[in-house]
């Protein structure tokens, strides 16, 4: 039996080339999910493009899996069985062990292996994964509105309880994840200020139709001083305009695992107990609350579906800011 994917075969290509091989078989432990849809998020922009380092070559990306358990391998100790509708997040593996594994952060473990990174991902129409980096996915969600739930939802909701519960909450780059991210903070009564690119009005509509009560560039300041701000834009530029923007005391969280170089800024910005943090992946708790919690606000996607081989437009879409909410693909087994 063999299947489609959308591959990267050469490091830093920019491009993925469709791929026939055979479908996966399950070693022990694993589980071979067939997949009905996977989100496309910037870090497959990453990972494409040549920013992150070493990855697996070639590599299948995607992390925002969202499949049905097909076959379930040998010594698998989860609850996870066959026929369950399940999603695959971006932590694929960590080492159990170590001082971060013992201590709840598993997501900083020096072993760790990430999906589509160092293991094949979900552009595909099968992949295989480690049962216990396996989650059930809450019955509301169809495949393509649940997809975004398993990173731009993971890590978004990482961030945002990295940032603090203060009233007001800024968000600089509104897509996938912020998306989500607006939905819960409004649902928590929290005032939501949205900088998008300036000149990106069609952002700051989107950001106002979720709840922001306030959307504008991201070069110009609110009209009320910020508790805490996210970064999810990979701009480093924003990480000085944002301290700039909270009050005393107050968090930037940077959310990516990419951002272009941070400029030198004046020491003013920092002082006061002003703290600028990053997030890194996520845990399996993580996991775990956030898609529990999903279904109760409720938190709705928004998602545009692409066939499995146009992965190359979406991947184009995503970085020239053409999305509004997230990019899906979708296997033609499915379609």
């Amino acid at each position: 039996m063999r299947m489609r994917t959308m591959t990267l075969t050469r490091p830093g290509d920019g491009s993925l080339e469709p791929v026939d091989c055979p479908v996966p078989s399950p070693a022990a432990g694993q589980v071979l999910v067939k997949i009905h849809a996977c989100g496309v998020c910037r870090t497959d922009l990453h990972v494409v493009s040549g920013d992150l380092p070493d990855p697996k070559i070639p590599i299948v990306p995607g992390h925002e899996i969202v499949g049905t358990v097909e076959r379930v391998g040998a010594d698998v100790t989860s609850e996870i069985v066959a026929g369950d509708r399940v999603g695959i997040p971006w932590l694929g593996y960590s080492c159990g062990v170590c001082q971060y594994c013992r201590s709840g952060r598993e997501n900083l473990c020096p072993q760790a292996r990430f999906t589509g990174y160092h293991i094949d991902g979900g552009y595909a129409e099968y992949t295989v994964a480690d049962a216990r980096y396996v989650f059930k996915l809450p019955d509301p969600y169809s495949e393509a509105a649940g997809a975004p739930l398993l990173c731009a939802g993971l890590i978004g909701y990482r961030s945002y309880r990295m940032a603090g519960d203060g009233r007001r909450l800024g968000i600089y780059g509104f897509g996938a994840a912020a998306h989500i991210v607006a939905q819960i903070a409004v649902h928590d009564g929290r005032d939501v200020f949205a900088f998008t690119s300036p000149g990106d009005r069609e952002a700051q509509r989107f950001a106002r139709s979720l709840g922001a009560i306030w959307a504008g560039p991201s070069n110009t300041p609110p009209p009320e001083p910020l508790d805490a701000a996210i970064i999810f834009a990979p701009v480093g530029p924003l990480v000085p305009e944002a301290l700039a923007r909270v009050v005393a005391g107050g968090t930037v969280v940077c959310a990516g695992i990419h951002m272009s170089d941070i400029p030198s800024f004046p020491y003013r910005l920092l002082w006061q107990e002003r703290v600028v943090r990053s997030v890194a992946n996520l845990t399996r708790q993580d996991a775990r609350d956030f898609l529990a919690l999903a279904p109760t606000i409720p938190i709705k996607t928004h998602v545009r579906e692409y066939a499995l081989g146009d992965a190359n437009r979406a991947l184009a879409d995503l970085r020239d800011g053409r999305i509004e909410g997230a990019a899906v693909l979708v296997p033609p087994s499915v379609r």
